[in-house]
């Protein structure tokens, strides 16, 4: 299922336009707090009306309205085969977790369960939950029946606003496994909304960048976090390069992992769970790395990738962003000090270092 989206609403600090495609698979939508994401959220479900615009959900219309005029087409939200997983979870407290989820099935013209509850309570892992109320619940546990009351739905699109927010680190790593099998399982198309780069990072096969309302840059995840004049809306903390490898090695007595890629070999900590052949998903932060203009044999950065400098660009006082072809696109983070010790310039051959512990990497 494909959504398309052009919507424009006057706010009280801003006025949101926003106009996107939105394919198959998971596509997150990242914003700082107060961006307009929940607002577009809001609209594209029906549940706030826009000044003007349209929303189309493959050949289905479900909004169309010009300025000035009323609306064309305004499917109301249960019609719109839109389903919603929100952070407190919006449970019905008078009715057990079996009642919940039997609460949002969506049956075919014949009578037919449209998604299998049995399915879903098979994904979800909800079996010895079926009879406790939302009282009893963890707020993992809670997510999960939100999750599944939203799945039996059938909806074309499922939109996640900020599911993991109330929720500790270890549940949030299940809830995230949780998605990508409720993605590849139903083949679900995701609308995932966060400010967490950590989530993208690990869900996102898009990514949707918003800011005051407007719609800075839309496409494919690793693309998109890679463009450096997109660094401010990704967060300064948070730049650099997002690039695919593969698992070629494990040494168990050091706990590191080696990850094939176009740069060379990644080495990285604290992924032993993943297989040899798996395929993964690596960040190098651009404050993460340092740059030499020799190799090392005597240092504990065991990462150290060879290229040459094709671009300087101030970053913060101080701080330039130097860009490096290394086989890949990287991202460093010096100070204007260390550039004018190292005599760097454009074309100069240098190292690009990086500890193993500040590597991300998850499996994709």
């Amino acid at each position: 299922m494909m959504l398309q989206a052009r919507l424009k609403k006057k706010l009280q600090n801003f006025t949101l336009e926003a106009s996107f495609t939105l394919p198959s698979g998971i596509t997150a939508l990242f914003g700082p707090s107060g961006s307009g994401k929940t607002m577009l959220v809001k609209l594209l479900g029906g549940l706030e009306q826009p000044d003007e615009g349209e929303i189309t959900l493959t050949s289905k219309s479900l909004y169309k309205k010009t300025v000035d005029r009323k609306a064309e087409v305004n499917l109301p939200s249960h019609k719109r085969s839109i389903g919603f997983v929100f952070q407190d979870h919006r449970l019905f407290p008078h009715m057990s977790v079996l009642g919940n989820l039997k609460y949002g099935i969506q049956k075919d013209s014949s009578g037919t369960n449209t998604v299998l509850i049995e399915d879903v309570i098979e994904l979800l892992d909800l079996t010895t939950l079926l009879h406790r109320k939302p009282k009893d619940l963890s707020g993992g546990e809670s997510q999960r029946v939100a999750i599944g009351r939203a799945l039996l739905s059938a909806p074309d699109i499922l939109i996640m606003d900020e599911p993991l927010s109330s929720l500790d680190r270890v549940r949030k790593e299940d809830i995230l496994r949780l998605i990508e099998r409720v993605r590849d399982q139903f083949d679900q198309t995701i609308l995932y909304i966060t400010h967490s780069m950590d989530e993208v990072l690990h869900l996102a096969d898009n990514l949707i960048l918003i800011d005051q309302g407007s719609i800075k840059a839309h496409g494919p995840l690793m693309e998109t976090l890679s463009r450096q004049d997109l660094f401010p809306l990704a967060g300064e903390m948070d730049a650099g390069t997002v690039f695919a490898g593969k698992v070629t090695s494990h040494d168990f007595d050091y706990n590191i992992t080696t990850i094939e890629s176009d740069a060379g070999p990644v080495f990285v900590t604290g992924v032993r769970q993943t297989k040899i052949g798996d395929n993964v998903r690596i960040r190098l932060r651009a404050r993460d790395i340092a740059l030499s203009t020799t190799k090392h044999s005597d240092i504990s950065m065991l990462n150290q990738f060879n290229g040459v400098i094709t671009e300087f660009r101030d970053h913060t006082p101080g701080v330039v962003l130097v860009t490096i072809d290394t086989g890949l696109t990287l991202f460093a983070a010096i100070t204007l000090k260390s550039k004018q010790a190292l005599e760097l310039e454009v074309g100069s051959d240098v190292w690009a270092l990086v500890k193993s512990v500040t590597v991300d990497s998850v499996e994709r």
